[in-house]
């Protein structure tokens, strides 16, 4: 098991020109991580050969394993050329991903305005056809991909169950974030133990929540049933993180943590407090 951070932890330095992709390496290195997560936000990486290359190198020198590589992704497409251009927009993914030398990738798999049960069935066959399209795609490369419960039309527990589950593939699994079952108003304890068994990276995240009659302003955004969320430093929300650790720790799961930082602090802090937490929590279970 290896501790470490995603580069979407960083993204506020990393806009903000105190980081880029390759001194967040450094700096992982430098706070006790074992492992970056690469998710390219506002660069397209099939198009930056040499960044890839730059990030590959400096992960070798300072000892850092690259774990995923995450890219958004949405094949709820308008026609059928627009959905067959998003797939093979995925597979030069899977190509960078190769290019990184990780062995995990995740991309996303729709967004849409109507996240009811009606638009998943919908739209479940031509999910799980791109999925495995991708899949098969990527296994020449040993590539294991997998969806996140990300994006609410495949958030809740059993919808990404049964996307993985259609896909059947041994190279297709789930990205698995404890702390994004709340947003489809799941309790992330039971969703983990649900999910688990299917999981190629676990994503460590926190959250504050309350109910959706107790506003708590700027800052917070809703669930699928309208309560309220806010990014937490792991271990200091409303996770019970020990019990997710716990039941994470004695599946035998024995691959990637990543930290996830979405709080309001600032972002090295928060990065630096939540791989601390984790370490010490994973001890204790």
């Amino acid at each position: 098991m290896k501790i470490g951070l995603s580069s979407y932890s960083l993204y506020r330095a990393i806009k903000a020109g105190e980081l880029d992709y390759v001194s967040a390496l450094d700096w992982i290195a430098a706070n006790g991580g074992e492992h970056m997560e690469v998710v390219p936000l506002e660069i397209d990486f099939t198009r930056e050969p040499q960044l890839v290359q730059n990030i590959k190198e400096k992960a070798k020198s300072v000892g850092i394993e690259l774990s995923n590589y995450a890219v958004g992704a949405n094949f709820l497409t308008q026609n059928e050329g627009a959905y067959e251009e998003e797939i093979s927009r995925v597979k030069r993914e899977v190509d960078v991903a190769a290019e990184l030398g990780v062995k995990l990738m995740r991309h996303d798999v729709a967004r849409h305005e109507d996240v009811s049960i009606r638009t998943f069935n919908a739209n479940l066959d031509r999910m799980i056809e791109a999925c495995r399209t991708i899949a098969d795609y990527a296994a020449q490369y040993g590539i294991t991909t997998s969806i996140e419960n990300h994006g609410y039309l495949v958030q809740a527990s059993d919808r990404v169950l049964t996307v993985v589950q259609g896909v059947n593939r041994p190279n297709f699994k789930t990205t698995l974030d404890i702390g994004n079952f709340m947003c489809a108003d799941e309790n992330p304890v039971a969703s983990v133990q649900k999910n688990l068994p299917f999981a190629s990276i676990v994503h460590i995240k926190d959250f504050y929540l309350r109910p959706s009659y107790r506003n708590p302003g700027e800052g917070w955004f809703k669930t699928t049933a309208g309560n309220y969320l806010r990014g937490a430093i792991a271990g200091q929300g409303d996770i019970d993180m020990w019990e997710v650790l716990r039941l994470v720790k004695r599946s035998g799961f024995d691959g990637y943590l990543s930290i996830e930082f979405e709080g309001m602090e600032e972002c090295k802090q928060g990065s630096k407090i939540a791989m601390d937490n984790v370490k010490r929590i994973w001890a204790e279970v």
